[in-house]
């Protein structure tokens, strides 16, 4: 892991060590089972009911649009993930994005938004418990909550396991609801379909939203993630289009076996269905189904929510002592016993408007992801590389901030202005604590400066993402990738013939290779008299052999309007250059193999000539080349 640190009056790149390092246990199905879990609890043993009141039987097409509308922010979130593998989610991609100061308050209110919904899940728990026992439901949830911590603890690659079991046992008994009871429907029940309208179905849509909200949990987890650049976005879409449709089909067999003015007035819905076309044991199953439903959406919220802290502690903004895990298990185990800490307070206080809250920041957390995204792509940083990229951008993304905006709009002034309220304080602790302790660069900088054409003089966004992608994909780092990062550049303004370019190259080559300037400029000149070293229209490698031993050395250059080599027909574009001794022939040979791989990729000469400065035209060449996988 690597952060920025504020050390001795500046800022600088370090590796943040072992302390905070999480292991990479969780692979397709795990990841499937912790967003299809967090999905899968209110939003249809409770809402279906109240979503008919307001729309009928096209209640079940609003769950429709509403999976539609998520899937704006799952195909933000899982590009996100792919290129930013990293704990905190969308509080990580918020303060690279849009700065630290936005981020501070942005992981704050995530966490305690997440921790919050997961308790009122676990008290969600209370219209189905009575079916079965007679205990309170607080000491069942504080009991459960507690199960939660220890397992965490003990492990991810353990809680996942348990989120398996509830989620695939949820999955069957939800399938058997479709299965049995949709032979029970009455075509009378379900027509006319719209009775309300169009304008109650599009409404009802941004009601059942919240239903979607917990499926974004799962990029917190990003890494602990295998190969998370595959798996995430693989296991978020299958998550998201799986419990669309078993919400769309489930509401719509509930309204089709139970009268209208029942469903209306029911808090158990699937309850109440599964007893009219299965009796009183299809009943208690469905209960159990509800139960098993709160309890993976609690857990898989607590194994998201106590991963921002984490991200937050390596970025410096609050203690470090939140980023502590276990030696053995490598689970960051004071951040899990502080987020169910804050899980049971809210549990003690039953305060029910914090469930709106809790919403309203869902959905501004696939508002922030949409934006990310457009912002993250909008400014160019060549380091920016997802390996899943959202289709149709940025239509998609677009859509989605309007959409939610929409929808943040209907819940109330008042949870607005609790939202509001916690970012102020947000940025009142950055103020005070975070801003002393770290640096960190924005995308959003990167684009302000795009456009308005100013240079910037840190690259530190580029440089973390550098580390992250070499992570992400396993790549080692070589000599010759070594060499690039060090490698003088020559960013040519204007049209200059070659002679005037060798004596720049042997300006900048004279320190490196500890050699006279004039020698330098007499043996390319030399060696470019023997034969030309333009390779191919628009690209030169020219390579000389100086005196001495073990001296090498690379130098990029870059002239969009062209350097004119003699025997050329066209100017050059692109010119690297090579020296060393004698007796660095081999690693010579395997240096301009290397060079020529990453020329020869896709979209090379695009990227090499539209590159925003020097730091983005070595990061170019080094991630052109194959993989050098550990």
């Amino acid at each position: 892991m690597f952060a920025f640190y504020y050390v001795k009056g500046k800022f600088v790149f370090m590796e943040t060590g072992k302390s905070s390092h999480l292991k990479r246990k969780l692979g397709t199905f795990d990841v499937f089972s912790i967003a299809a879990g967090a999905m899968i609890s209110s939003g249809i043993f409770i809402l279906p009911g109240l979503a008919h009141s307001q729309a009928g039987p096209a209640a079940a097409f609003s769950y429709l649009l509403a999976g539609c509308l998520a899937a704006t922010g799952v195909l933000s979130q899982a590009e996100l993930a792919s290129a930013m593998p990293r704990a905190g989610g969308t509080y990580f991609y918020i303060t690279r994005t849009l700065g630290p100061g936005v981020g501070t308050s942005a992981g704050i209110l995530l966490w305690l938004s997440l921790a919050a919904k997961s308790s009122f899940a676990l008290l969600g728990m209370a219209v189905f418990t009575q079916f079965i026992t007679s205990i309170d439901i607080q000491y069942i949830a504080m009991g459960f909550t507690v199960i939660f911590v220890v397992l965490n603890i003990l492990g991810v690659r353990e809680a996942a396991k348990f989120q398996v079991t509830l989620v695939t046992g949820l999955l069957l008994l939800m399938v058997f609801y479709f299965i049995a009871g949709a032979p029970a429907m009455e075509a009378d029940k379900i027509l006319p379909f719209v009775p309300k309208g169009w304008k109650a179905v599009f409404s009802t849509a941004g009601f059942v939203f919240v239903s979607y909200g917990g499926i974004l949990k799962v990029a917190a987890l990003a890494e602990e993630v295998r190969d998370p650049g595959k798996t995430i976005p693989t296991a978020m879409l299958l998550a998201l289009i799986c419990i669309t449709i078993l919400y769309t089909l489930v509401v719509l067999v509930t309204a089709g076996v139970l009268e209208g003015s029942v469903l209306d007035a029911s808090l158990t819905p699937l309850y109440d269905g599964a007893v009219q076309f299965f009796g009183k044991p299809g009943g208690i199953l469905m209960a159990i189904a509800a139960i098993l439903a709160f309890v993976s959406t609690a857990n898989a919220g607590i194994m998201a929510a106590s991963r921002y802290p984490v991200a937050m502690a390596r970025d410096r903004l609050i203690p470090p002592f939140f980023s502590r895990v276990r030696k053995k298990k490598r689970t960051p185990y004071i951040s899990i016993i502080i987020t169910g800490t804050i899980m049971i307070a809210v549990l003690l206080l039953g305060i029910e408007s914090l469930v709106k809250f809790a919403s309203t920041i869902l959905i501004l957390t696939f508002m922030f992801d949409n934006m990310n995204v457009i912002i993250m792509r909008e400014s160019r940083i060549y380091n920016y590389l997802p390996q899943f990229k959202s289709p149709f951008y940025p239509w998609v993304q677009i859509a989605g901030i309007i959409g939610c905006g929409l929808l943040i709009i209907e819940i109330g002034i008042l949870h607005i202005g609790m939202s509001l309220g916690t970012v102020l304080l947000g940025y009142v602790w950055y103020f005070f604590y975070g801003r002393l302790r770290t640096a960190r660069d924005s995308a959003l900088a990167r684009l302000l400066a795009r456009i308005s054409s100013v240079k910037l003089t840190r690259n530190l966004l580029e440089t973390e993402l550098r580390h992250i992608i070499r992570e992400r994909d396993g790549i080692v780092a070589d000599r010759y990738d070594e060499l690039i990062e060090s490698a003088p550049v020559l960013d040519i303004q204007g049209q200059i013939s070659m002679e005037e370019f060798f004596h720049r190259v042997a300006e900048k080559l004279e320190r490196p290779l500890k050699e006279n300037r004039d020698k330098i400029f007499e043996l390319l000149m030399e060696r470019e008299q023997e034969s030309t070293t333009v390779i191919h229209p628009g690209l030169a490698i020219p390579h000389i052999i100086v005196p001495g031993e073990k001296k090498f050395a690379i130098l990029l250059g870059r002239a969009k309007e062209g350097i004119i080599f003699p025997d050329s027909p066209e100017p050059v574009n692109i010119a690297i250059v090579m020296a060393g001794t004698r007796d660095e022939r081999n690693f010579y040979l395997k240096a301009l193999a290397a060079t020529v791989e990453a020329v020869n990729s896709t979209k090379f000469e695009k990227d090499w000539l539209t590159a925003r400065d020097e730091h983005s035209l070595k990061d170019i060449i080094i991630f052109a080349r194959e993989r050098r996988f550990v």
